[in-house]
């Protein structure tokens, strides 16, 4: 499925109304990017989509390549007319593609694809392998809280965000659609599915259900 039949948009709108979607969206990808090394050669982005993420990886690790794998041709298309032209690309899944010695891996909405903790696991595992001395894993995503009444408070705050741009009708049809197609782990499980994989973790921003995390070889 690409990307925009997920989410329910035409390709060209993406840039636009993910910012409707989600909450806090600047927020977390500045915070993400912001972790990034100077001294950064290789930065590999799981999920890229139309670059967003890498491009401001970019303006901090001014030197480094980036390495895109998307599952999504025309999302491809889209991210490298964002990124220099040395930027690289793979259309394939993330959970098959080779992920190449690097620097850093990071991720934006892409994992919670990720349909099993096992196979999460997996990923994580291999992101890590590939990770030079020193490297890290930078992700953003939603994590919502373990206890019940926390969680449906994070949905309803969820929901009040996307009702800025769409009426409660359609807020909850994304939003149940969305839990049918992708699979949102608790925080605490996320940190240590990381941490078993060899990571050591650390929460670089946290709110309401999402989370922007860090695993440090």
């Amino acid at each position: 499925m690409s990307v925009a039949t997920h989410l329910g948009i035409d390709l060209a709108e993406y840039d636009v109304r993910i910012r409707t979607f989600i909450p806090h969206y600047e927020e977390m990808l500045d915070i993400a990017a912001a972790a990034m090394s100077p001294q950064s050669r290789l930065i590999v982005e799981l999920g890229i989509g139309t670059g967003a993420l890498a491009d401001r990886c970019l303006r901090v690790s001014t030197g480094a390549n980036i390495l895109g794998i998307d599952a999504d041709a025309a999302i491809l298309r889209a991210a490298a007319q964002r990124l220099p032209p040395t930027a690289t690309f793979i259309c394939s899944s993330f959970l098959k593609a080779p992920i190449p010695a690097c620097d850093a891996v990071v991720a934006s909405f892409a994992l919670h694809h990720v349909r099993t903790r096992a196979a999460k696991a997996r990923l994580y595992t291999r992101a890590r392998q590939a990770l030079r001395q020193g490297g890290h894993m930078v992700t953003v995503d939603c994590h919502p809280a373990g206890n019940a009444t926390l969680a449906r408070r994070q949905l309803e705050a969820w929901k009040a965000h996307l009702m800025r741009s769409y009426l409660a009708a359609e807020a909850d049809g994304y939003l149940k659609t969305w839990s049918q197609e992708d699979t949102y782990v608790p925080l605490e499980a996320e940190m240590e599915l990381m941490e078993k994989a060899g990571f050591s973790v650390e929460v670089l921003w946290r709110k309401d259900a999402f989370a922007v995390l860090q695993g440090k070889r």
